[in-house]
């Protein structure tokens, strides 16, 4: 029998042998497609094949301390740095990218999103992120004032993103999280409709604003419609399932078996054990690596919520971090990040 690349028979039969994809900005710069070529090959390891993630907060609360609290406990570094743009009232780019360009420094990999304000609201103090009414159509009308308002955002984040280009940081940002949900003002759309908002920002991230340092990410809640919302393979790099829950297996995580079929590395963009509110901060972080290892065997990256979700909340994170399937900071390719 001729040897084979992927990691398992699990593996082939759920997802086959991958041919590594462009980066969907065909501009991306060198070190975005570096890092791209880095998670397109971890699928295919035996060991040292899961990035690790911790969420740091939005906004202004957005610093290292939560990484600091993992590594006092454990030892480790986590291998991936979350932040989000959204602030008091609006977007805020200046502490998340502090805290991401000081990570990235230090050898870290980086991940922002933001909890947008809904342009159809006048008033920026009071952000709408969880209105229920909105037509992401007229987002998309030029000459409108709803346009108007959605277009300065984009620029307030692509001004962020701009500083962070600028300091040679590659972000994997991911844009519009749990779409497919019922919570946020984007949520439960047309998916055509959708299909066009995420493609609109892409082009004018990438074309507009030559935005060619970020990687793209596609990140659907668990659960049903995860892929009825996939912008197509030319507007995504990576892919992931946002799950809160204590039990790492395909009755309580669905739509893994639809996204793994996607061409794209495949990870679980946020994690928090217990479920989406009040966690009681007693979760043995090894059940979520062996859920990982035993029902998900596509998964090459995870980021852990922050509170009383988090790695350092939490019981067991050495073990988490001792795993063989494991990544840290430290077992990334030297100069992958910044390194310096």
């Amino acid at each position: 029998m001729k040897p084979i690349l992927c990691l398992s028979l699990a593996v082939i039969l759920l997802s086959g042998c991958r041919t590594p994809q462009s980066p969907a900005n065909p501009d991306a710069n060198a070190r975005a497609k570096a890092i791209l070529k880095y998670f397109q090959g971890l699928e295919a390891r035996p060991a040292k094949r899961v990035v690790s993630g911790q969420f740091s907060d939005f906004g202004g609360g957005a610093n290292l301390r939560l990484m600091t609290e993992i590594h006092d406990q454990t030892g480790h570094w986590p291998a991936l740095l979350g932040a989000d743009y959204a602030g008091r009232g609006g977007i805020t780019t200046e502490a998340p990218n502090q805290a991401v360009l000081e990570y990235w420094r230090q050898g870290g990999l980086v991940t922002l999103s933001a909890h947008l304000y809904n342009p159809a609201r006048t008033n920026v103090m009071f952000s709408g992120l969880r209105d229920k009414d909105v037509d992401l159509n007229i987002l998309l009308v030029p000459g409108t004032e709803i346009h108007a308002r959605w277009m300065h955002e984009l620029d307030q984040i692509a001004d962020g993103l701009q500083q962070l280009k600028d300091q040679g940081v590659v972000v994997l940002w991911r844009p519009f999280h749990e779409m497919n949900g019922n919570w946020f003002w984007w949520d439960g759309k047309d998916p055509k409709t959708f299909v066009k908002l995420w493609r609109q920002m892409f082009d004018y991230f990438t074309k507009t604003r030559g935005l060619d340092n970020l990687l793209w990410v596609f990140s659907p809640n668990h659960g049903t419609n995860a892929t009825v919302y996939y912008p197509g393979d030319r507007y995504a790099d990576l892919v992931g399932l946002d799950a809160y829950t204590d039990f790492v297996d395909s009755s309580h995580i669905q739509g893994y078996a639809e996204m793994a079929q996607l061409p794209k590395p495949f990870g679980f963009t946020e994690f928090g054990p217990h479920g989406p509110s009040d966690p009681p901060g007693d979760y043995d972080y090894r059940r979520f690596i062996d859920g990982v290892q035993n029902n998900f065997p596509r998964t090459v990256f995870f980021m852990s919520w922050n509170a009383k979700w988090s790695l350092a909340s939490n019981t067991n994170t050495a073990a988490l971090f001792n795993h063989p399937w494991t990544i840290d900071r430290g077992d990334l390719p030297k100069g992958l990040a910044d390194n310096r």
